[in-house]
């Protein structure tokens, strides 16, 4: 596709944007914006496609095509959308209820099947639009209107359900950090196949602080793994802790400098690794223990359900007898009416 000149203001539609004020939302379509601006494909190539939730509100926003579905069918709409126009440009954009939830079955075989379509994963772990109930990714123990004495039901973590879907492209932001979610935007857009992006997002009414334990000023540089491929694992305020691998496979923080480690001793991020093993570790790390890995996770070439299927129709053509109607009218069981 032949680069254009934008401005953000060239993807924003002339409707009202209805979140709540302080709503991470903000944030994400920025940086959707800024992402689209930067790849600099037509206008006319995008199509949005949305489930139900406050997030799935973002095709009336965006002065692209779009399609705001019904509630956990998203993926199941962008699939066919993919493969009835292959040009296109497929953003789905679902909330982790829409997504995990109602529309969990089409969730994992999006992923199995790599459909080049690129998931935008909202997770602020509630249901927003309906009022605060506890979502597949609320964190055990957390109250709400659904689960006044807190839930008892252990979240799902969307990176380990992605790579565990055999999922090719993981990658997690923050909406507040608007850069960070436009460059793995860019790269899940250029990736070829399903690219997951677990953006964890901010509900200031109904679970406010949901992630401040990464998110909270005093806490960030030393909760936060920013991942860069080809680079080591090193995070905290001065760049001075990082990861390394124990005597049994497991994922251990050390302090450089301390203990006789080095910058050479610390694992370095390879994001290409077909083998998931790293990967899966990376994304289930968990705040306080571990800092929580943002970033391009996984990203591994595979061949999409698109190539497929576009070079099954041409083999088919190929070996068929049948080149015209009048072959197919003539084919299989005829009789002859008298």
């Amino acid at each position: 596709m032949a680069e254009l000149q934008y401005t953000p203001k060239d993807f924003k539609s002339d409707q009202e944007i209805r979140w709540c004020q302080g709503c991470g939302d903000y944030g994400i379509i920025t940086s959707v914006q800024k992402a689209m601006v930067e790849l600099g494909y037509p206008k006319e190539s995008w199509a949005i496609i949305s489930g139900i939730g406050c997030s799935s509100r973002f095709p009336y926003y965006m002065n692209t095509f779009g399609f705001h579905t019904i509630h956990g069918r998203a993926s199941a709409i962008a699939s066919g959308v993919k493969n009835a126009n292959r040009k296109l440009n497929v953003l789905q954009v679902s909330g982790d209820g829409d997504a995990l939830a109602i529309g969990g079955n089409h969730f994992i075989h999006l992923i199995r099947r790599n459909v080049d379509v690129t998931l935008l994963l909202f997770n602020n772990e509630i249901y927003g639009l309906t009022k605060g109930q506890y979502s597949p990714t609320t964190k055990l123990g957390t109250k709400t209107k659904t689960s006044p004495y807190g839930t008892i039901e252990h979240p799902f973590n969307p990176g380990e359900l992605t790579i565990g879907s055999q999922g090719k492209f993981f990658a997690r932001s923050i909406d507040t950090n608007i850069a960070l979610t436009a460059e793995l935007m860019v790269a899940g857009v250029k990736h070829k196949g399903t690219s997951v992006i677990e953006i964890l997002q901010n509900c200031v009414i109904f679970a406010d602080g949901a992630h401040a334990a990464i998110t909270d000023k005093d806490l960030k540089d030393d909760r936060q793994l920013v991942l860069q491929q080809g680079k080591p694992m090193l995070f905290g305020k001065n760049k001075d802790k990082g990861l390394v691998l124990d005597k049994i496979g497991q994922l251990k923080i050390v302090e450089l400098n301390k203990d006789g480690i080095t910058e050479k001793d610390i694992l370095v991020h390879d994001a290409h690794t077909a083998n998931p093993f790293m990967h899966w570790m990376l994304a289930n790390m968990k705040a306080p223990q571990f800092p929580v890995a943002l970033g391009v996770i996984r990203d591994v070439e595979a061949q999409t359900y698109d190539e497929a299927l576009e070079e099954q129709i041409i083999e088919v053509k190929t070996k068929s007898p049948i080149k015209c109607m009048n072959d197919l009218l003539n084919s299989g069981d005829i009789w002859e009416v008298k």
